[in-house]
């Protein structure tokens, strides 16, 4: 069966507007997470979010966006997009084909729009322009428009892992021959919607976020998209090969709407059957992009669950340290970072981080270190127990 391998990636997230700002404001441990300035919100100063400082405004003028009713959802996802379709090298013809898939995620998608959404449920008449916004797929159907994209196209929505598992998506689909290659990937941005909400569930910290810390308290939410182009190996034998996507796997230990079980068997489960699927053992995991949310609930039992399979837990760090958590781009920017590291043999540090966890007593990578790679681990846990692990691996 031929390798998954991943020709091409896009991102912007609060440290960069590019993969390579990205890599660079990672190696620095530069951190994107400060007071929220580009939309209205009563928590603007109280608390600190991963907000990319580009106005919407000038994203449609970089963009050329003209149509009207586009959210900046849209607009981050078609960013991150473009530079991925560049990355790969794929012409127009190839974006348009029937053969080229997009598989994107996201959790709010046109609702950051919150205020014009309350608006519009409430008109008896015809509603704003964006009414048709306001749906999950909305940012797919603006890609498939905007891109002239003839192929098969999907949303997926599970939370925190939503593009994590539109990535396994696009690779299963690759495998038994629905697509020749897939644009896969997911966005987010910030909104009073998941502002308030995750607010509500007095889980955002009024500090920067400090993952894995024996006094985190809670996470940052962030913005920002990510996208991978995936091709199989047989079918691009002379073109760049960033790494392979060798294993996957979902699963739920459907604990709680919001937290994840004490011996964390939605994780556990999740990495165990993605080390299988790629057929390695633990111990050739060299590098781990963890979840890391910084919540009392997530880092420790991330970290009970890497004890338990790995007893010896390879170096890891949360990169949501830098960004934020992004909600449903998370998974999909903590691949592309696990591919830089990859690609470079390079560790990024965890900002933040000065105790460990009373119970586990890990530590993640505080320092950038270049070291070599072969096998790199991504984790992405979301609500309802919705557990994600995926393989990168060097090409």
């Amino acid at each position: 069966m031929s390798r998954i391998v991943v020709t091409g990636m896009g991102i912007i997230s609060a440290i960069g507007d590019s993969a390579a700002k990205n890599r660079q404001s990672l190696s620095a441990g530069i951190c994107g997470i400060g007071h929220i300035e580009l939309f209205a919100s009563r928590y603007a100063g109280i608390l600190p979010c991963g907000e990319i400082k580009i106005p919407t405004d000038n994203l449609k003028q970089v963009l050329q966006s003209k149509e009207p009713g586009v959210t900046r959802t849209s607009l981050l996802a078609l960013h991150a997009v473009r530079e991925a379709i560049s990355d790969a090298g794929l012409t127009p013809e190839e974006v348009s084909s029937a053969g080229t898939c997009l598989i994107g995620a996201t959790t709010v998608g046109g609702m950051c729009l919150t205020d014009e959404l309350y608006h519009d449920a409430h008109k008896d008449k015809e509603g704003s322009e964006y009414l048709s916004s306001y749906d999950c797929a909305s940012v797919n159907m603006y890609l498939q428009e905007h891109l002239r994209l003839k192929g098969l196209i999907n949303t997926i929505n599970t939370a925190c892992s939503s593009s994590a598992n539109a990535i396994m998506y696009g690779a299963r689909l690759l495998r038994n021959g629905f697509a020749r290659r897939a644009i896969v990937g997911g966005v987010d941005s910030l909104a009073k919607f998941t502002i308030n909400g995750f607010n509500a569930l007095h889980i955002l910290s009024g500090q920067i976020c400090r993952p894995f810390d024996r006094d985190r308290s809670g996470l940052n939410l962030g913005e920002g998209a990510a996208f991978l182009v995936l091709e199989r190996e047989q079918d691009v034998p002379h073109k760049k090969q960033l790494a392979s996507l060798s294993g996957y796997c979902n699963a739920n230990d459907a604990y709680h709407p919001s937290s994840l079980s004490d011996q964390g068997d939605g994780p556990y489960l999740a990495m165990k059957g993605a080390l299988e699927s790629a057929g390695l053992s633990s111990a050739d995991i060299d590098f781990i992009n963890a979840h890391g949310t910084a919540t009392e609930n997530n880092d420790l039992v991330e970290s009970t669950s890497m004890l338990r399979l790995f007893g010896q837990v390879p170096s890891f760090c949360s990169s949501k340290s830098n960004t934020g958590h992004t909600l449903g781009a998370a998974g999909a920017i903590g691949a592309a970072y696990s591919i830089l590291s990859l690609a470079h043999g390079e560790i990024y540090p965890s900002l933040g981080f000065e105790q460990p966890i009373t119970q586990t007593g890990l530590k993640p990578a505080t320092d950038y270190r270049q070291m070599h790679l072969e096998h790199v681990m991504s984790n992405s846990f979301g609500f309802g127990g919705n557990c994600t692990s995926l393989i990168f691996s060097k090409s």
